[in-house]
């Protein structure tokens, strides 16, 4: 049985579509649970699905023999999994892996190449959102690279928030290691400094978000920049 998202929680990319589209995509789609931890796809697999997370959310990581998987995007529902289709690319570029439990909606690979097809508007949508996310990957590459490390957890803390629909959600710090590609005792040290400006309460891997604009501040550029251009294709 799916759980079910908040009434409010929507496909942003569904909703934008014209409403015999919209209708016609939706009634192709399944609700599905979202289950922390599920890997929806490996690196190179074919892509038998596509998502639309509502109330849950995906990583994206890459993986280097030897070394922990170091995440490069974030999937809620302002966008979807499986968008590399409209490229006529059948592949998945990286590990999906869920990050955040919820739900979706979900389409096998083969009725969404055919509403592709039929939905001009759908296959524009697309395009901008691959815009999106290529524009987001190659800003996590240059943020990994150039950013410390308690800018890089505000952002990515405030990634989470936009996509969890709450307050609160659980996170440890073997599991945001991972995701920021550091040592533990990094993001430890990072947290801690959060905590003590007031910014959240971490105890146990539970993280509540405190002050939302003072965790902005405390974000590097790469938070704002990621978000003006969703903004600007959507």
């Amino acid at each position: 049985m799916s759980v079910k998202a908040p009434l409010h929680i929507l496909s942003r990319l569904i909703e934008g579509l014209p409403s015999q589209q919209r209708k016609r995509l939706l009634n192709a789609c399944e609700p599905v649970d979202l289950v922390f931890g599920n890997i929806l796809h490996e690196a190179e697999e074919p892509i038998r699905h596509v998502y639309f997370p509502l109330s849950g959310f995906i990583s994206l990581v890459t993986t280097l023999e030897g070394h922990q998987p170091l995440e490069m995007g974030l999937i809620g529902n302002e966008g979807m999994l499986g968008a590399t289709l409209a490229l006529g690319v059948a592949q998945a570029p990286m590990r999906a892996v869920v990050q955040g439990s919820g739900s979706a909606l979900r389409i096998s690979s083969g009725v969404f190449k055919q509403e592709m097809l039929s939905s001009p508007a759908l296959l524009r949508t697309l395009k901008r959102y691959l815009y999106v996310v290529t524009a987001q990957l190659s800003q996590s590459a240059a943020c990994t690279h150039f950013h410390a490390i308690e800018p890089r957890l505000a952002r990515w803390l405030l990634m989470t928030h936009d996509r969890a629909h709450a307050d609160h959600f659980h996170l440890t710090h073997e599991f945001l290691a991972d995701m920021l590609g550091v040592r533990r005792s990094g993001v430890s040290i990072a947290a801690a400094v959060l905590q003590e400006r007031g910014l959240i309460s971490y105890s146990r891997g539970e993280i509540y978000i405190l002050d939302r604009k003072g965790l902005e501040h405390a974000s590097c550029e790469c938070y704002a920049a990621l978000t003006a251009d969703y903004n600007a294709q959507f």
